[in-house]
């Protein structure tokens, strides 16, 4: 629970890509691909305690849980986040669906004063670059 006076909301997206679970996961949790399909520097220990990092540092995650193809949860933040508020919580869940993957983002516990930000941010530094290199 947020500290008073510091509001959070949760921020909720599904996408469709034109790509198996795994290779959709891999992308994610592989520092090489991450790095390709955003165009900047990640760095990622692909295991439960692991650490992540993505865009030259601008964000920092710790694997909470990892099931191959399945799901990815991150306890989440950037160097931009507010003093006192504690990380975040990030969900990805993978499903097949058809010839593809339906990927279900859930990211809770985000300062709310930075939703708006974070919520177009996962759509175009993420979702949309993601489809694209997984789709080409």
């Amino acid at each position: 629970m947020a500290a008073k006076g510091r509001s959070t909301k949760t921020i909720r997206q599904k996408m469709f890509i034109k790509a198996p679970p795994e290779k959709v996961f891999d992308a994610y949790v592989d520092a090489k691909s991450h790095s390709e399909f955003t165009g900047t520097k990640a760095t990622m220990v692909p295991k439960v305690g692991g650490r992540m990092t993505a865009w030259d540092g601008y964000i920092s995650a710790k694997n909470l849980k990892l099931t191959k193809g399945r799901i990815i949860v991150q306890e989440w933040k950037t160097t931009e986040w507010p003093k006192g508020y504690s990380s975040s919580k990030l969900s990805l869940t993978f499903k097949k669906k058809g010839k593809g993957t339906e990927l279900t983002m859930v990211h809770s516990k985000v300062p709310a004063s930075q939703a708006k930000d974070y919520r177009s941010g996962w759509q175009a530094h993420y979702w949309k670059p993601l489809k694209k290199y997984l789709e080409k």
